[in-house]
């Protein structure tokens, strides 16, 4: 009993990270930029790393301010790379971002106290270790750039889709990609601190894409979405409860075989008919 109580808390911010991840990797597989993700978050483990340097915790909130900020400038420059003539794919952008700033933060963790323990953290997380006063305030984050992405959804579905018909219709297709990311970069900073780089990409890649191989439609999609990170995120916490595993990859592994079956389960059934 008490090994499932100790589990409750890391199960409710799984589920909060597939409630809001969900969501923006929607966005993010339909406009073809799916490393985004992992940029956004090594940008926000770069901030962090900065802040460890100059002697601050990682946990602390200083951290997380610094994390915000160059999260911040992330998304001026993932909005302003979204060039109307597409000379340089905007994936090759994010590509460069990354690894300058996967570089960058070595070189700082190389001079900051306890660094290769810094570095394990940002890519796994302490997701196990996480307690509701933690859960409470990421999930008022998350509901906050909900309510945001709700009340401006049919701009931002539209920018997603078609961005040429968005701009036709004189929407600032710029002003509303910096807040797109301004918005998902508040969301990857909060789930870095927690789950680290590795968890919060599958969270927004890999239920969004198993929805993608089975159903149409965005709320379909959506929902089926939920209910596939609901239930990847149950087996992968009993596999680690059970078997005294690493949290955070038992939850990613199991992500992947969901999406194998999400991959040949359409393909059988085009087979049996």
């Amino acid at each position: 009993m008490e090994i499932w109580a100790l589990m409750a808390a890391p199960f409710a911010v799984c589920l909060i990270l597939t409630g809001i991840h969900c969501y923006l990797g929607l966005h993010v597989v339909t406009r073809g930029v799916i490393f985004v993700d992992l940029a956004l978050a090594q940008i926000a483990a770069f901030g962090a790393t900065l802040a460890l340097l100059f002697g601050y915790e990682l946990s602390s909130i200083h951290a997380y301010i610094f994390s915000l900020l160059f999260t911040f400038m992330g998304a001026g420059i993932f909005a302003l790379s979204r060039f109307r003539e597409k000379v340089v794919p905007q994936e090759a952008i994010i590509g460069i971002v990354y690894a300058v700033f996967s570089a960058a933060a070595i070189l700082v963790l190389d001079r900051a106290p306890h660094g290769h323990e810094a570095i394990k953290a940002m890519l796994v997380g302490s997701i196990l270790y996480v307690n509701w006063h933690e859960v409470i305030k990421i999930f008022l984050i998350y509901l906050a750039v909900g309510v945001f992405h709700f009340i401006f959804r049919q701009k931002f579905f539209l920018i997603s889709q078609d961005v040429d018909k968005a701009r036709k219709q004189g929407i600032p297709v710029m002003l509303w990609d910096f807040l797109f990311y301004i918005t998902f970069g508040f969301v990857v900073t909060s789930s870095v601190k927690i789950a680290g780089v590795l968890l919060v990409f599958s969270y927004l890649i890999v239920p969004a894409v198993c929805a993608m191989f089975l159903t149409k439609g965005i709320l379909k999609r959506l929902i089926l979405g939920w209910i596939i990170g609901f239930l990847v995120s149950a087996f992968g916490l009993f596999f680690s409860a059970k078997w005294d595993l690493p949290t955070g990859a038992s939850v990613v592994t199991c992500f992947g075989l969901a999406l194998v079956v999400s991959a040949v389960f359409p393909l059988c059934l085009e087979r049996g008919n």
